[in-house]
């Protein structure tokens, strides 16, 4: 028997049913509907048949209507609902809608009470509370009580592994998980975390952080539906309207109906239990989302159950705050992107998620279950855990899912709570990086004060340079300037020194005696020369002291000087003759 594709929707009036059959004959199918129970047959290739459990109930009155469309195979079926008005609640989760199958045994040995008998103050009455239980302490071995440990979803499974020995150590971190208890499992767990923690890795990512900002930044497609929640719920204030905002593709449709509608029977512990690990479970995939930004990969699989202890330890809770911790610890340890941002960044995720009721949750599931079942060994993962959630999170109530929202909203994850010393590592870290800093600008600094030293000493040696060129530049042209414009005064000045060397004493009357060169400027001043007045010495001691004098111009006195003095000399003496 073949189960066709099918959807509802709902009016206010009416309900619809769409039913795919695409080789069914228009002249012979078969529909019936009363109360909440609706069946519909076609023939002749395939025998296909629905059998619906609808969440409310129709009724007969006339006003139904039906339809065929040839091109695209499907029938249109609308009823009318039985309280106008009224909303039927979860038609979008197909799996719960198929009647459950038939038990094969003569009589059942527990026997299912419809829901539908059971009195409504009864079914959900009781507030689920998310803090610690308190039982006393109890001395015993939980081996000795269960020599075969449970795991799976609501703890209902065992001895899986003893069969699939060769699929064991690529699906999950427990060593035989069958005889390994609770206490067992998370003591291993915690010293294999510490044993994968690398702190070099984790400080890479805490100060190269621009990566980790890139995927705060992406917004999955839960953002968007919970912006467009709270949106509607401040316009309409109707909580029971707003899942519809979650949609499901066709081929999400193809995967709800190929489940088996199946009730769980749970006890508390084990109903609290499926809660914790569903938000363990969360936490991964929104830690996957958001690193691929919802491009999956062939290391999406191993991320998701790697970052859930439920998953690769089949770890139990006793509370929300420890799944938080396991969570924090195993994202600094594992993945490719090591930062508490990105813990406390799937947690806002989950929140959201839970908030937007069962059909957001179920999306995840689904997509979950897709990833695991193309991958080769985690395929066993959907038939201990995402199978079962697909199909028992169609039956949850949405408060049930508001208030384990609120319990993950209350929790306060820090750090040190993590057991990881990663407020000491970022301490020591910074210190290196300031010290680091610190001589880096030393280094700088001394660099720079070298450079301008050697720069200072090589500018001051071309001004030295430079300062003496332009003097003696200055002084050969003023020294040029000065022979160009005065020659008669180079002449005077070069026959000063001879002149003051070369005085020679001339005796007049009285025995006064006069410099020979004051008598030379008295002679071109014009004055009368003292050879005019008596001499009062003889001829001979006048002709020693010329030739002294001569003596004296000659080795003394350049040619042109001497000359010169030679022969204003000969003049005097000339001139003098006659008076001897």
């Amino acid at each position: 028997m073949l189960t066709p594709a099918f959807d509802l929707s709902q009016d206010p009036d009416f309900l619809t049913i769409a039913i795919r059959v695409p080789y069914a004959r228009v002249s012979e199918f078969d529909v019936y509907f009363e109360g909440s129970d609706f069946k519909f047959y076609a023939k002749p290739y395939f025998l296909r048949r629905v059998l619906l459990t609808l969440p409310g109930r129709i009724v007969e009155n006339g006003s139904e209507q039906g339809s065929y469309d040839a091109d695209k195979g499907i029938f249109t079926i609308r009823l009318p609902k039985e309280t106008p008005g009224q909303h039927f609640e979860g038609l979008n989760m197909l799996t719960a809608l198929l009647a459950p199958r038939k038990s094969r045994t003569a009589k059942p040995l527990v026997e299912e009470i419809d829901a539908s008998e059971i009195p409504e103050e009864v079914v959900d009455d009781e507030e689920f509370d998310w803090e610690i239980e308190q039982t006393p302490y109890e001395e015993v071995s939980e081996s000795a009580l269960n020599p075969q440990c449970h795991y799976g979803f609501g703890n209902l499974r065992s001895g899986v592994f003893q069969r699939l020995q060769d699929e064991l150590n690529d699906v999950i971190d427990i060593k035989n998980p069958d005889f390994t208890p609770a206490a067992e499992r998370r003591q291993k767990r915690l010293a294999a975390e510490l044993a994968k923690f690398d702190p070099d890795h984790y400080l890479a990512d805490f100060f190269e952080d621009e990566a980790i900002e890139q995927i705060l930044k992406y917004n999955p497609w839960w953002i968007d539906k919970y912006s467009k929640m709270k949106a509607f719920l401040e316009k309409s204030q109707e909580e029971e309207n707003h899942a519809a905002l979650v949609s499901f593709s066709e081929e999400e449709k193809y995967q709800l109906r190929k489940f088996v509608n199946k009730s769980y029977l749970l006890d508390k512990k084990a109903c609290r239990q499926v809660y914790y690990s569903l938000i363990d479970i969360l936490l991964a995939y929104c830690y996957e989302t958001r690193v691929t930004e919802g491009e999956k990969n062939v290391e999406s699989a191993w991320n998701i159950r790697k970052l859930s202890p439920t998953l690769c330890w089949f770890e139990t809770w006793t509370n929300v705050h420890e799944i938080m911790v396991s969570f924090g610890r195993r994202v600094l340890c594992y993945p490719l992107y090591r930062h508490f941002k990105l813990v406390v960044k799937a947690c806002s995720d989950t929140i959201k998620i839970l908030q937007l009721g069962k059909s957001a949750v179920l999306k995840c599931l689904l997509d979950i279950h897709k990833i695991f079942q193309e991958n080769d060994p985690a395929y066993i993962l959907n038939d201990l855990y995402i199978s079962d959630y697909c199909v028992w999170i169609q039956k949850v109530k949405s408060k049930k899912l508001a208030a384990l929202a609120e319990a993950l909203k209350e929790v306060s994850l820090t750090k040190a709570q993590l057991g990881l010393e990663l407020e000491e590592l970022e301490a020591a870290a910074l210190l290196v990086q300031e010290e680091e800093t610190a001589l880096k600008a030393a280094h700088s600094v001394s660099g720079q004060q070298k450079l301008c030293s050697s720069s200072e000493a090589s500018d001051s040696e071309d001004s030295d340079s430079t300062v003496s060129s332009g003097n003696e530049d200055s002084d050969s042209d003023s020294e040029q300037d000065e022979l160009k414009d005065s020659p008669s005064e180079t002449v005077n000045s070069l026959q000063g020194p001879f002149l003051e060397e070369s005085s020679a004493l001339l005796i007049v009357d009285g025995g006064v005696c006069k410099n020979t060169a004051i008598q030379e400027s008295d002679a071109n001043q014009g004055k009368p020369l003292a050879s005019s007045q008596p001499l009062g010495v003889s001829g001979p001691l006048i002709e020693e002291l010329g030739e002294q004098l001569k003596t004296t111009v000659q080795v003394s006195e350049p040619k042109g000087t001497t000359v010169v003095n030679h022969s204003n000399m000969q003049e005097r003496d000339g001139r003098q003759t006659p008076n001897d």
